[in-house]
């Protein structure tokens, strides 16, 4: 197992997965008193939690935890879990004699690959916020334990993915993070090189699917959707977190191809909890190579499983 350690302060996340039935959660909890927070959503088919509370003109404006799950729609369930543990510790937005905990999420389609009927529930978001700390694993654990990528030709050319990390920190004090459940359509790029994608028949090809895209190619029904969490330290409004989401969201571009299609619901949210004064478009910039590291950490850190290779097995 390949762990990733946390250094951004006053966050930790968390993972939680059924490794036959191939699926899995990974919950970020914000530090003490909750984090301000924005969301981009591309892509034209979105599964997400608590998304428009978000918006800056909203009443809340800090949330507890962010919530990246597998199991499609019905993945949504392990927020609830979140939910319970936060409550049990009262954390949460105050209503009278009551405390809320405001859970964000967004879920990845992985009902291709193991046990369709398995997904994350309450059970499962409860124990991945019970793990969270510092510390945790990447590949395919978490939100990336049922994570694929190159699915273009169908998810019999496909290649396993999961779940990676990648953080930048400045003399400043400040620092960027970013997780990433990588489950795309597209080819995953390091610059020019594909690293994972869509398989030839022998399943030790690559065939492109930006070539293919270029050539008019009417693509299978998708079962995709990338999803990720920046986190930092920088002082941020709601909007400002939004334009942070947005600028990150540069950082699937430069990795994936294709991207934002209209079965993928590519979402990131970013948190932010400190005091360190940055310019947004800093923070925003390291936003975007945190993700794109992150995004080849995934793959790089994948397993083969559910019958689909990985970038070990066609590396070498």
């Amino acid at each position: 197992m390949e762990t990733r350690t946390l250094h951004v302060p006053g966050f930790a996340i968390g993972t939680a997965e059924d490794r036959k039935g191939l699926t899995g959660v990974t919950v970020i909890l914000a530090p003490e008193g909750g984090a301000a927070a924005g969301v981009d959503v591309r892509g034209c088919a979105p599964g997400t939690r608590e998304t428009d509370l978000l918006s800056p003109e909203k009443t809340v404006q800090k949330i507890h935890a962010v919530v990246l799950s597998g199991g499609s729609a019905f993945g949504l369930e392990s927020d609830c879990g979140v939910m319970n543990f936060l409550a049990e510790k009262g954390i949460g937005f105050p209503v009278g004699d009551v405390t809320v905990p405001i859970v964000c999420g967004a879920v990845l389609f992985d009902l291709s690959i193991g046990d369709p009927k398995v997904h994350p529930d309450l059970v499962m978001g409860y124990e991945a916020a019970s793990r969270a700390s510092d510390t945790f694993p990447v590949g395919c654990y978490g939100a990336g334990t049922g994570a694929s990528v190159g699915k273009l030709r169908g998810f019999e050319h496909a290649m396993k993915s999961g779940a990676g990390y990648a953080e930048f920190s400045l003399p400043s004090g400040l620092f960027v993070g970013a997780y990433m459940a990588v489950n795309a359509c597209g080819e995953i790029y390091d610059k020019d090189e594909i690293l994972a994608g869509a398989l030839a028949d022998d399943d030790a090809h690559f065939i492109s699917s930006h070539e293919l895209m270029m050539q008019g190619f009417k693509r299978q029904t998708g079962t995709n959707t990338s999803i990720g969490c920046v986190m930092t330290n920088a002082r941020l409004t709601k909007a400002e977190c939004k334009a942070v989401s947005g600028m990150a969201h540069d950082g699937y571009a430069r990795a994936i191809r294709p991207v934002h299609t209209t079965m993928d619901g590519d979402t990131v949210f970013t948190m932010a909890f400190g005091e360190v004064e940055a310019p947004v478009d800093t923070v925003g910039y390291l936003a975007e190579e945190a993700i794109r590291l992150a995004i080849l950490d995934a793959v790089k850190n994948a397993e083969s499983m559910g019958g689909r290779p990985a970038y070990k097995n066609i590396i070498t």
